[in-house]
């Protein structure tokens, strides 16, 4: 007889099954630890990371905590203090519920908690070394929870290996720990990387811990929005057009408290752009919702940043209506709002203050046409400039300035293979065809490989800025250029630290104009995000592609015969010369075949 196929799994092989949906990576265990620190009432949090998460990921906070039966038994899968019933679940005002969190990490990882309650004298220390190992005793600690999770991923190499880059990951822990701080700005949160802190955020209002997030730049330029009816009470900010961006990175939605993805509420914010903002980017937004619980049906991932409105078409309306009226209000001018936070100071006007009346002298005897010796003040004429003819010497007798013809043989002797048309393209003449090539995409190419070149093994040099300019990036973005600053430096920026995310460029790329110093930086780091997660090659690739645009000659401009044969030369040694990088066509042949057929 045939054995049975069909068996029980183990809890352990069970746990890690759902580790694999829960944790995904160490920024899952950093988002899941400060949800339940915030549902157990803490008003102070902090993150500590190692290695980016790999080493250790401690949340430390000052909530409730813990008895010692609540701590053995929080470990248990669908252990939880959330719901008791599947009716709960539409009435949920918690961030977690499931009851999942501790024992998918669990399954994975090491991991050491200290917890106490306010009213208890002592607290309990529980070790988890294996899955089912479990240790406890007595300890003295501060109210409330103290994780430690160590070797994430320790028991399952596969998921260790296909870990990003340090900097990847803790730019995806940053931006969960942004999506929880935005919305509890009556918490105090810290963040510290490898002993350097990144965030230290002390209880504000919305608008100053958007700021103290994403830069006081940004904190400027948003405009309030505030609508309350029957379905939905909006309230956030909108930025004005000119915070928008091509990458996304500003653009936020928070239900009840919950940070959640919504493309079709992006589109309702959006339309309200259109034909203000280039198609290409994106306004920022931070958009807070209050729906009813019932109304809303947030257990349909396990991440649980997406969900359902019951009345998702209704709130689309009145987002896009809300956000049309607060941008048409920005336009046509709003009073000055004296009790913002950055709103102007005006000193009281005291008598004191008031300037005081210049007096004027004349010098009634003034006469400019006066000789010195009658009077100081007298006009005296300079005799002209001796030999004023040397200065010309070798010009004056030169043979090629005043004979026309060979003037004109030097000016021309490479007209004879190429001529500009319609200021955009560089035509090559060739003995029976015409080779048309777009000025614009043949150097794009050409500074394409270039860049790439310089980045893989020839340095670029580098032109000096005589007044360097400073960037200020947001943590997630200063992690993004450490990663990239390599790259950066070797096409030809030259960076110095100023300060906390604070750089100086004193030097760009020879083939940028000096006056683009920021402005180039910060599209370079946008293109570059949305290459985050890729190869190297890839992220290279988009340096190089958005430096080359940048750098590259534009439809329009003039060129010298010189120019255009340099560029026709550069192209054809390009590994690639008929398509840009990004596929567009450089050039196009035309026959003299093509050409009689026209005449007939």
């Amino acid at each position: 007889m045939q054995d049975n196929i069909i068996h029980r799994l183990s809890e352990q092989v069970i746990n890690q099954i759902a580790a694999g949906e829960v944790i995904q990576r160490p920024s899952s265990v950093v988002k899941e630890l400060m949800e339940n620190a915030i549902d157990a009432g803490a008003d102070k949090i902090d993150v500590i990371i190692k290695d980016a998460g790999r080493t250790l990921i401690q949340v430390v906070d000052n909530g409730k905590g813990m008895s010692k039966d609540d701590a053995l038994i929080a470990f248990e899968r669908h252990a939880t203090s959330k719901i008791t019933t599947a009716e709960d679940l539409f009435k949920l005002r918690t961030m977690g519920f499931r009851g999942e969190a501790l024992s998918s990490i669990a399954a994975i990882a090491h991991i050491e908690l200290k917890t106490r309650r306010p009213d208890d004298e002592v607290g309990w220390k529980l070790t988890l070394s294996d899955w089912g190992n479990k240790q406890y005793e007595p300890v003295s600690c501060a109210s409330g929870c103290n994780f430690c999770i160590r070797d994430l991923f320790y028991n399952v190499p596969a998921r260790r290996k296909f870990l990003k880059s340090e900097e990847t990951e803790m730019r995806n822990i940053l931006q969960t720990f942004t999506q929880i701080a935005l919305v509890y700005e009556q918490i105090s949160f810290s963040i510290t990387h490898n002993d350097k802190t990144i965030y230290q955020l002390s209880k504000s209002n919305r608008k100053q811990r958007i700021a103290s997030l994403m830069g006081e730049k940004i904190g400027k330029q948003l405009l309030s929005v505030n609508e309350s009816t029957e379905v939905a009470q909006i309230s956030g900010f909108i930025g004005l057009p000119e915070s928008a961006q091509r990458k996304s990175g500003h653009q936020f939605f928070f239900v009840n408290g919950r940070y959640i993805q919504h493309p079709y509420f992006q589109k309702a914010i959006c339309s309200a752009y259109e034909k203000i903002i280039p198609a290409e980017t994106r306004p920022a937004y931070f958009v807070y919702f209050e729906v009813a619980p019932e109304k809303l049906d947030v257990n349909i991932h396990p991440t649980k940043t997406e969900v359902k409105f019951a009345d998702e078409v209704v709130i689309y309306q009145l987002l896009a209506s809300v956000a049309r009226k607060t941008l048409g209000s920005a336009n046509i001018g709003s009073p000055l709002d004296f009790d913002q936070d950055d709103a102007p100071q005006i000193p009281v006007f005291s008598q004191d203050d008031r300037p005081t009346e210049p007096t004027i002298s004349i010098d009634t005897h003034y006469d400019p046409f006066r000789s010195s010796s009658n009077s100081g003040n007298g006009y005296v004429s300079k005799p002209p400039t001796e030999n004023w003819q040397s200065l010309y010497k070798g010009i004056l007798d030169s043979e090629d300035v005043n004979d026309p013809e060979i003037f004109s043989q030097q000016q021309t002797q490479n007209l004879r293979n190429c001529f500009q048309f319609a200021r955009t393209y560089m035509v090559e003449i060739q003995d029976d065809r015409l080779i048309f090539i777009h000025q614009h995409r043949a150097h794009t190419r050409i500074l394409y490989e270039m860049f790439l070149r310089n980045m893989q093994n020839t340095p670029a040099n580098s032109q000096q800025c005589l007044f360097p300019e400073e960037i200020a990036l947001d943590a997630n973005d200063n992690l993004l250029f450490e990663e990239l600053r390599t790259d950066l430096e070797a096409v030809g920026y030259r960076f110095e630290s100023v300060g906390e995310c604070i750089w100086a460029i004193n030097g760009i790329p020879a083939v940028l104009p000096l006056g683009d110093a920021v402005s180039g930086l910060k599209n370079t780091l946008e293109t570059a995000a949305e290459a985050t997660g890729q190869a190297k090659e890839s992220l290279q690739s988009s340096i190089a592609l958005s430096l080359a645009r940048r750098g590259a000659i534009r439809a329009g401009e003039t060129l010298s015969a010189q120019h255009m044969q340099s560029y026709i030369d550069e192209l054809y040694r390009c590994d690639e010369c008929q398509f840009t990088p990004d596929g567009l066509k450089i050039s196009f042949t035309l026959p003299i075949d093509s050409i009689n057929a026209k005449l007939g």
